[in-house]
């Protein structure tokens, strides 16, 4: 790494730093609104910055790339899809949220349900966190670092101990910022980390389509494009790790668990001065999320193209090509434009960490009678834990079997199939009992897991097993029959929503609640909804839309 990189990337990462404070100095950061929600000031740009950042990191960038260096064009549902379920929140769910001045979604679930189910609620959100989401952030972002900038040769050190280090020195200067700056910290460097990702990453192609093209984007759009046809069809092969079909099931369900009802995000739009700011924060990411996908799947094509589909992982398609074809002169801004992106989803789960326990947890189990301060300082030590936590298991995804991306999706689907079954039956209905969200919380994990790690395997196996004894040896029948003996996981997800949904309403007939919950409007920012929200909200969703008749 040379002086102008090394000086390049303190630079930026410095500048971030020093902007994140000046705009968060004057922020009562000792109250619950003041460090959980910005003091409810964020605006519009801010909010889009800050939910863009979130999402897309190194797990995103570094994983789908991966994906679509296997597959093609096909992973990008998960980024277009997102946007329709940004525009389902905007214009559906938020005026539900910010006209109760909730603070966290459990809170939410509290007013709609009990204490207990918020407890649950909470409990399974700091699963997803600790257990899946901060630690494939970290080992991603450390996996980029490492590929792209050979920091084992650099370092003269093995590769397992270079992840190491990356992963800890990410995940503590991450938790400066998340336990000791605050929501307002987090959102501010976000947006301005947003912009340079934004440049940096529209670059990867562009220089990546010139080395194909002889200098000429045009003309290596072209070649990629004549050569890899089978890499931009987007109805997938049976095996593929998301099958056309999944898109109505589970992938959909998915993008709206994590849009609609996951903390980490949702926490950006409650900090919003207005429901209209609000509005226009998600509406304004949701259409960059449209053309995310030349950032976080095309490169992942360009790479096939590129290596002749030899590379020794492919999680490495987007570190490698960019080692590639990256100007040296620009090294040190796209490294430091990483690290924010990285940073940022790693800060803003701790933050949401450390709101959930300290906002939802300290004061049902520890001190009912708790002040702002003390749920604010027992949030922190809180958040201080889960980040060593992460740290500690991070270098171990290295031996996920399937992938990156798959990963992070598989495990999630234990926790967002019940989390949103329970979300959307509490909007949507009003005699569902309390008892019907635990027994779906808990049940429904326990379901999806003995699917995954259980009934998955054995049909599978059983199949390959079957299909060998008759003769059949090829390697392509064979997956092909192992893809089929199970329902993807994506469709698992689907059926269970429905299942946990239909248990809860059956709950709903047999033992009703007996009050129902009044609609209660607070006035803690102003409700008013944006009148082109539902206008700009059609015109992404067929944007969107026009995508998959592009590619079929």
């Amino acid at each position: 790494m040379g002086a102008l990189t090394l000086i390049s990337f303190l630079g930026f990462t410095l500048f971030v730093a020093v902007v994140a404070w000046y705009a968060t100095r004057k922020t009562d950061e000792k109250s619950a609104d003041g460090y959980y929600l910005g003091g409810r000031t964020l605006g519009a740009v801010t909010i889009a910055g800050s939910l863009l950042l979130t999402n897309l990191s190194a797990e995103q960038i570094v994983g789908l790339n991966g994906q679509a260096f296997d597959e093609g064009i096909m992973v990008m549902a998960w980024e277009t899809l997102a946007a329709i379920a940004m525009v389902f929140t905007a214009i559906f769910l938020l005026p539900k949220y910010m006209k109760k001045g909730i603070t966290t979604i459990p809170e939410f679930i509290e007013k709609r349900f009990d204490k207990q189910t918020k407890a649950l609620l909470s409990i399974l959100f700091l699963f997803a966190y600790g257990i899946v989401l901060l630690p494939t952030i970290l080992y991603s972002g450390s996996l980029a670092f490492s590929t792209m900038f050979d920091l084992p040769n650099v370092l003269n050190m093995d590769p397992w101990t270079v992840i190491w280090i990356c992963v800890w020195s990410i995940g503590l200067i991450g938790m400066v910022y998340a336990i000791f700056g605050g929501l307002k910290a987090v959102a501010v460097s976000d947006l301005i980390n947003a912009v340079g990702l934004l440049i940096g990453g529209l670059l990867i192609p562009v220089f990546g389509l010139m080395l194909i093209g002889d200098g000429s984007v045009g003309k290596g759009l072209g070649i990629l494009w004549d050569t890899n046809p089978e890499k931009f069809i987007v109805k997938g092969a049976v095996d593929s790790s998301i099958p056309f079909g999944t898109i109505f099931t589970g992938m959909m369900l998915a993008q709206v668990y994590y849009w609609g009802t996951n903390q980490s995000i949702l926490q950006r739009v409650f900090g919003a001065k207005s429901l209209k700011e609000g509005q226009k924060g998600m509406l304004l990411a949701a259409f960059v999320k449209f053309v995310i996908p030349i950032v976080v799947v095309v490169p992942g094509i360009i790479s096939w193209h590129v290596f002749n589909g030899q590379l020794e992982n492919a999680d490495q398609a987007y570190p490698a090509l960019v080692a590639k074809v990256l100007p040296a002169s620009l090294t040190g801004f796209f490294a430091a434009v990483l690290f924010g992106a990285v940073l940022s989803s790693f800060n803003s789960l701790l933050n949401s960490s450390a709101t959930l326990f300290g906002f939802d947890l300290y004061k049902f189990f520890f001190k009912k009678d708790a002040t702002d301060m003390e749920t604010v300082k027992a949030g922190k030590r809180f958040g201080l834990g889960l980040g060593i936590i992460s740290m500690t298991i991070a270098p171990f995804i290295a031996n996920a079997p399937d992938g990156l991306f798959s990963y992070i999706q598989q495990s999630l689907g234990s926790l967002s199939v019940p989390i949103l079954a329970v979300v959307m039956t509490g909007i949507l209905t009003k005699r569902v009992p309390a008892l019907g969200a635990k027994v779906v919380m808990v049940g429904g994990v326990i379901l999806y897991l003995i699917s995954l790690l259980f009934l998955e395997p054995h049909f599978r196996e059983s199949a390959v097993a079957l299909a060998e004894s008759q003769g059949i040896t090829d390697a392509a029948q064979l997956s092909i029959i192992k893809a089929e003996a199970y329902p993807h996981y994506l469709h698992v997800m689907g059926i269970l929503f429905v299942f946990n949904v239909v248990v809860m309403l059956i709950f709903g007939k047999i033992m009703p609640k007996k009050e129902v919950t009044v609609e209660e409007s607070t006035d803690v920012i102003d409700i008013t909804p944006w009148k082109y929200a539902f206008a700009i909200g059609g015109v992404i969703s067929l944007l969107v839309i026009s995508t998959y008749f592009i590619f079929t």
